[in-house]
């Protein structure tokens, strides 16, 4: 079955066998070293998708200044541990296009134009926003800036003109509201812009060793730079079925965490880690030092590959530079063609 889209109804694309190909655009805040959740649940996707569709990542700083800007002084080192992981588990610059936003002002400025016809209280529904709000209790993030990064991401899809949005189920309320961005767009000032159709992961929510969903700020991360002793330790800790005290007891794999990483990287074994949990034929310690074992067997090609391009200490601002040059041309057409539709040129 071919791509299909749906311009009405927000329905994630199913990929199966042929396509019709499109241009996919998607991006991450640069905010240090990735884990196995930025890995089974965003960049094997793009490694899939770059020889699929023609494709644009890029390095969201300008997004990572809404959580940080009281402290920016690693920044540029979280750029750089960033793409540097991007690049070692297969992202091929020669094959995708890989940039920073702030190489591209357009951005900036097609933001600003789609934020005087966004309202407010389409900001304000996000539930993101609302998440955010509770989870960084300790950060003033009630900034126009975190409000308003919808509107940004908006302008990240547009002003390439993407087609296409790998995104999590999680994060469809996300492109919805770029959507109707693009939907308000057109009503005002001509049809333009294509309302952005998702492209739905295919890997589950990747828990973190205390049960809640993988994150840095949670500090429950198992980090695709850890060595293999470091992912031994962590996943010693990691919270399993809380009603199996003893070996033999019964288990409930659906509330472990431990058994939710293993549906991921444990595929060819994953019926014998479900079956001798549940009958009591394996204690959590075990099934903790398999987990571990096949973790650090999935990365040891990222970790050779990453330790030869720390050595190529100019490739990355070369890299970097490269992908704008490369983008540049559509980012100008597309800007100037948003200015003379909105009358600000003739």
């Amino acid at each position: 079955m071919d791509l299909f889209v749906e311009e009405e109804i927000l329905t994630p694309v199913k990929r199966t066998g042929t396509f019709r190909g499109g241009r996919v655009l998607s991006g991450y805040r640069p905010s240090g070293r990735l884990h196995l959740g930025h890995y089974f649940g965003t960049l094997t996707n793009w490694i899939r998708l770059q020889h699929e569709f023609e494709c644009f990542f890029f390095v969201a700083d300008w997004h990572a200044l809404t959580t940080i800007y009281e402290d920016t002084s690693q920044l540029q080192n979280d750029i750089q541990d960033m793409v540097l992981d991007w690049l070692a588990a297969g992202l091929d610059p020669e094959k995708c296009k890989i940039y920073r936003q702030s190489d591209l002002p357009e951005v900036a400025e097609l933001a600003l134009y789609l934020s005087m016809l966004t309202p407010l209280p389409w900001l304000e529904r996000n539930p993101t926003y609302k998440d955010q709000m509770r989870e960084l209790k300790g950060k003033e993030i009630a900034t126009h800036g975190f409000l308003g990064y919808p509107v940004l991401q908006a302008a990240d899809i547009l002003l390439v003109q993407g087609q296409f949005v790998p995104v999590g189920e999680d994060q469809l309320s996300h492109l919805e509201l770029a959507r109707e961005i693009v939907r308000r767009f057109n009503n005002f000032y001509g049809q333009y812009f294509t309302e952005p159709q998702p492209l739905l992961s295919p890997a589950k929510k990747i828990i973190g060793t205390d049960g809640r969903k993988m994150s840095k700020s949670y500090n429950n991360a198992i980090y695709l730079t850890d060595s293999p002793t470091e992912v031994k330790e962590k996943t010693k800790i990691m919270i399993t079925d809380p009603a199996r005290i003893r070996v033999s007891d019964p288990g409930h794999p659906e509330v472990c965490s431990v058994y939710w990483l293993h549906q991921i990287v444990s595929e060819e074994i994953l019926s014998d880690i479900k079956e001798k949990c549940m009958k009591g034929q394996r204690g959590c310690v075990a099934c903790k030092s398999i987990l571990a074992e096949t973790v650090n067997s999935s990365l040891e090609d990222f970790r050779d590959k990453r330790k030869e391009l720390e050595e190529e200490t100019d490739l990355l601002e070369e890299l970097l530079a490269r992908g704008a040059k490369q983008v540049k041309p559509v980012a100008h057409l597309t800007i100037e063609d948003v200015r003379k539709r909105i009358n600000i040129r003739e």
